[in-house]
């Protein structure tokens, strides 16, 4: 059976950590996978180009019902560029629905800011305590609120987030079992 992404706390010492004060929602999930010597925006861009289809409905349907209220439209988790290495996104750089933050080795924050709202997501691997071979995978969202939009807007979002966010993840432990 594939490893399966578990809730956790964002990891210390991670740049994300920074941002949690103050945030109207924040959740990780954990995942340990195949150590690949992969920058952690790779894992991410990994997970993403295997959304499952149901997410892809579910941000199109967000896209949709957000221009009705005069929110941009993201387009979809998995418009990545299946050829461009992870070490190549710079700060501003679009990676699918969100804007590089910062993209280090050891953790990509990638994130999007709206009137309503500010989203950053991290993406944080380190190695896990003898397993040289497996590396700890963790995805911290972390969401300010700026108004009643913002928070009408987290409503529906928020529990949907705590699905999407582990299947996201689970793709890594597919692919790593097949």
């Amino acid at each position: 059976m594939p490893p399966q992404p578990q809730e956790c706390r964002p990891p210390a010492g991670s740049r994300i950590a920074q941002r949690l004060a103050g945030a109207h929602f924040k959740d990780a999930w954990c995942i340990h996978t195949a150590q690949t010597g992969e920058p952690a925006l790779a894992y991410f861009l990994a997970a993403v180009a295997r959304t499952p289809r149901w997410i892809e409905w579910c941000m199109q349907a967000r896209n949709r019902v957000g221009q009705l209220v005069g929110l941009k439209d993201l387009g979809t988790l998995s418009q990545i560029d299946p050829l461009r290495p992870a070490s190549a996104y710079q700060a501003g750089d679009r990676v699918g629905v969100f804007t590089v933050v910062e993209n280090s080795a050891d953790e990509a924050l990638i994130g999007d800011s709206d009137k309503h709202l500010k989203v950053v997501l991290s993406i944080h691997r380190a190695p896990v305590a003898g397993r040289p071979d497996q590396v700890a995978i963790t995805i911290t969202t972390v969401v300010h609120v700026n108004n009643l939009l913002g928070h009408l807007y987290m409503l529906p979002v928020a529990p949907m987030h705590r699905r999407i966010a582990p299947a996201v993840l689970a793709a890594l432990g597919r692919a790593q079992a097949g």
